[in-house]
């Protein structure tokens, strides 16, 4: 195994040629004896071939190269790949669904802190921290290398060859947008559908939780300020996932939706553009004109400002608008209800006061007089129960009666004898 101390040593003196070699893994996974060699050449071009062999073999006892098992080609070493992409912004796209199991997993380490704080389990409190803040570190990171590999698809596709289709040019954008950005939309909705809003919220209330039971309770400064640091960790990750989703749609949904056409001023400048990201201005232009100052043009381009046809469309249209007529039907007084036209009312009354006590005046009514229409038994329970012939009395609980075209839902009112009589 090599040293580590060794391989970073390795890794400052042959930064160039590392840097050229992870590059190229893109397109190739392991290189041969020569390639690495000319790729030393490139990197350093000072050397001469005794010491560009020296070089070749200081990478590969420090283990920055390793053989390939079964040939004789050289692979990069995967955690020196990893370092280095992480530095050069040279990343791979990951995949949505590593970020949706580690969001699912948030989910369970909330659970495992919830139970522990009901518990009161310390230990298993420290293990759910920890287990919460590395996947909020992992995610985060992800999320960082996503957002740059995106960026140099875009980049890749704008400054591509102008004669090959734009079909061709955009597919890596068009297939990134597909399987990445749609389902990281999907996944960061504020909707019932959406998972790392709501785990993310449930791990920062399990966290705020815990931590004034623990400041109630009293507990260690240091589990206390684990606690809060992880909360601060939940909060900076719920914004730096809206603002990534946010900006990968900026970067690719313009490509998706329209490919507009490209010339090879725009291809140098996108190409140009993305090298200017990774190492900044001055090393740009210092390495490609050995000059330190930056270049300067202007291009003047006439601007013009006209209305669309579609608005021209709107306007003729309001222009010759005429309103149409509608009658509406007159209004109609309803006739008076005469009560008497119905029923004797000295007759009813003497009825009612017969047959008291009464528990529901509506239904007596309704038994007693079943061929009158709705609106004069109605018209006369209202005028009834306010009679000073009996007692009347609202009932605590509501009640439903069918009439014969309504229903009506109300509080009945019991009839009783006055209290004048039940004393003679």
């Amino acid at each position: 195994m090599p040293s580590p101390k060794h391989l970073t040593r390795t890794l400052f003196e042959q930064w160039e040629t590392v840097e050229a070699l992870v590059r190229a893994t893109r397109e190739m996974p392991a290189f041969s004896e020569e390639q690495v060699l000319a790729a030393i050449r490139q990197a350093q071009p000072a050397l001469d071939d005794v010491q560009v062999r020296d070089a070749l073999r200081r990478l590969l006892a420090s283990g920055v190269l390793e053989v390939q098992s079964r040939s004789e080609s050289f692979v990069v070493n995967a955690h020196v790949l990893e370092f280095v992409r992480g530095l050069t912004h040279e990343h791979e796209l990951g995949l949505s669904s590593v970020i949706q199991a580690r969001i699912e997993a948030i989910r369970g380490a909330t659970e495992a802190l919830t139970a522990g704080i009901e518990a009161g389990d310390t230990g298993q409190q420290t293990q759910a921290i920890n287990r919460l803040s590395t996947l909020f570190r992992d995610i985060a990171r992800q999320l960082e290398q996503d957002r740059h590999a995106i960026a140099e698809l875009a980049e890749q596709a704008k400054s591509a060859d102008t004669r090959a289709p734009i079909a061709k040019r955009y597919k890596s954008v068009l297939d990134a947008y597909d399987q990445y950005v749609e389902p990281m939309n999907e996944m960061m909705d504020s909707g019932p559908s959406g998972i790392f809003y709501h785990h993310l919220a449930a791990a920062e209330d399990a966290l705020d939780l815990g931590y004034n039971r623990l400041v109630t309770k009293g507990a260690l400064y240091s589990h206390l300020n684990r606690l809060r640091h992880v909360g601060y960790q939940a909060k900076e990750l719920r914004r730096l996932g809206r603002i990534t989703a946010q900006q990968c749609a900026d970067i690719l949904l313009p490509l998706r939706e329209e490919a507009r056409q490209h010339n090879n001023l725009s291809s140098a400048i996108s190409r140009l553009l993305g090298q200017v990201r990774k190492k900044g201005l001055n090393r740009t232009f210092r390495k490609r004109q050995g000059h330190s100052w930056l270049p300067v043009w202007r291009v003047n381009q006439s601007r013009s400002v006209s209305v669309g046809d579609e608005v021209k469309t709107i306007m003729a249209e309001a222009r010759k608008f005429e309103p149409s007529e509608r009658e509406f039907p007159d209004e109609v007084d309803a006739a008076p209800i005469t009560i008497a036209e119905w029923i004797d009312e000295d007759q009813l009354r003497r009825q009612l006061s017969d047959a008291l006590p009464v528990s529901n005046l509506l239904e007596w009514l309704k038994h007693h007089y079943p061929s009158l229409p709705d609106q004069v038994l109605l018209r006369l329970y209202h005028d009834l129960a306010r009679e000073d012939l009996w007692e009347v009395e609202l009932e605590a609980q509501p009640t439903t009666s069918a009439l014969s075209q309504v229903s009506v839902h109300y509080w009945p009112y019991r009839l009783t004898q006055p209290m004048s009589k039940i004393r003679e």
